[in-house]
């Protein structure tokens, strides 16, 4: 039964129940954690024989004769970048082979543009004043964290079962010079995992901002990160851009974390060649090379693109039973009461639930008093502001299966008694 349609009678027994069942909880002294998505032992495990791939001198050298142990190379390895190339389909000399953090790349990116500004603009985005990005919403909280430490301005787009709203991207980026970037999570968006359809990508790559240094910051963070047997397609920006005269504007991100080694990936950016032009002598006042062992390792443990979707399918094998976990118990516990709904992702990290609107920082705080900790209420938004404060990022990967079931279980309690005070109230 819809709890919206109990009466006052029903609801006070609803609620009973779920505080009754919270104590139970307490009383287990429970420590669990789906704040943040990280791979599991298990999941780091498939990647252990990378570190045994280079034994010797002989095996730190490119195939052009380049010691890799040696300085030299500042935009990444010849075979690292073909890697790359083949996996995302993209033009190997649009591609730099950075360190493991693709977070690290777009915010030395941002602070780029900030000092020195971006190629066809007129100058540096921190001597311009007001600087704003749009930042589709639900989103990536580190990508908002971006933009608040360097004192960009963010404005909300509503995320749509496509992708951001692109009435109101058009409408901002085409007739306000002051907005200078859009941040997208392409396939698998954290924390929704929405893949853009083929008609928002073909509207972003074909925007005429009316910022000459208006840039579309490409996270693909999940690229290859399917969960299930099929395959999600994402359209090609750089094409589309291409056919549009676009190209410039877009900066392309992404890394291995998730596939490798999240603390000893490899990560890269991927833009035009003006952009690369433009970017290359600013990167070389940083440093003189990434780990180009590292680059290497990845090479050799992989070999190439094919070798990487096999990984990825047994990354899939040990993430696939918590998400069906997860959903399977959202379902039997909250499933036709009217009083949360939630994703069921094909690939990436995150399950989003949706509580009724004000719940979503009673439910994070019940969680909290018996043990199970939740990214914090809000954190999807800019500012951590969630206008309707109802939703909450559910991240399964790094807890055992037990403990998964064991969470979302109490998740689904806290849910209820917020959602029976909620309708109390009313």
């Amino acid at each position: 039964m819809i709890w919206s349609q109990k009466t006052r009678e029903e609801l006070l027994a609803c609620r009973d129940q779920a505080a009754a069942e919270l104590e139970a909880y307490r009383a287990q002294s429970l420590k669990l954690d789906l704040t943040r998505g990280k791979p599991s032992a298990e999941q780091l495990n498939l990647s252990s024989g990378m570190l045994g791939v280079i034994t010797h001198a002989d095996d730190c050298f490119s195939e052009s004769g380049l010691d890799c142990r040696n300085y030299g190379i500042l935009d990444g390895l010849p075979e690292t970048k073909q890697l790359f190339a083949d996996l995302l389909g993209i033009k190997p000399e649009r591609i730099i082979v950075a360190g493991n953090s693709s977070l690290n790349l777009m915010f030395d990116t941002v602070v780029r543009c900030m000092l020195f500004g971006v190629r066809g603009g007129y100058e540096p985005w921190g001597r311009q004043g007001r600087i704003k990005f749009l930042c589709p919403s639900p989103g990536y909280d580190r990508h908002f964290a971006i933009c608040r430490s360097l004192g960009i301005e963010m404005i909300p787009i509503p995320m749509t079962p496509e992708g951001p709203d692109m009435k109101q991207v058009r409408m901002h980026v085409c007739s306000d010079p002051s907005v200078k970037g859009i941040w997208c999570v392409p396939k698998f968006s954290n924390p929704e995992g929405v893949t853009y359809s083929d008609a928002v990508v073909e509207e972003l790559a074909s925007l005429r901002p009316a910022a000459p240094d208006f840039r579309i910051f490409w996270d693909n963070a999940y690229a290859v990160h399917e969960l299930y047997d099929e395959e999600v397609p994402l359209a090609d920006i750089f094409a589309l851009a291409e056919e549009n005269g676009t190209v410039d504007n877009i900066f392309y991100f992404a890394s291995t974390s998730k596939i490798s080694f999240p603390g000893s990936g490899v990560a890269i950016m991927a833009a035009s060649e003006n952009n690369i032009h433009q970017i290359k002598p600013i990167l070389s006042t940083q440093t003189i090379g990434f780990d180009k062992i590292n680059q290497m390792r990845h090479v050799k443990y992989f070999g190439d693109a094919d070798g990487i979707h096999a990984h990825m399918r047994r990354h899939a094998a040990v993430l696939r039973p918590k998400f069906d976990a997860v959903l399977d118990i959202l379902e039997a516990e909250l499933g036709g009461l009217g009083i949360a709904d939630w994703t069921s992702p094909r690939g990436g990290y995150f399950i989003s639930l949706n509580t009724m609107d004000d719940c979503a920082r009673r439910v994070y705080r019940l969680a909290k008093s018996v043990g199970v900790a939740l990214t914090e209420a809000g954190a999807t938004y800019p500012y951590g502001c969630d206008p309707r404060d109802r939703n909450l990022r559910i991240a399964p990967s790094f807890p055992t299966l037990p403990e998964i079931t064991a969470a979302t279980k109490v998740l689904c309690t806290c849910v209820k008694l917020a959602s029976a005070e909620k309708l109390l109230e009313e």
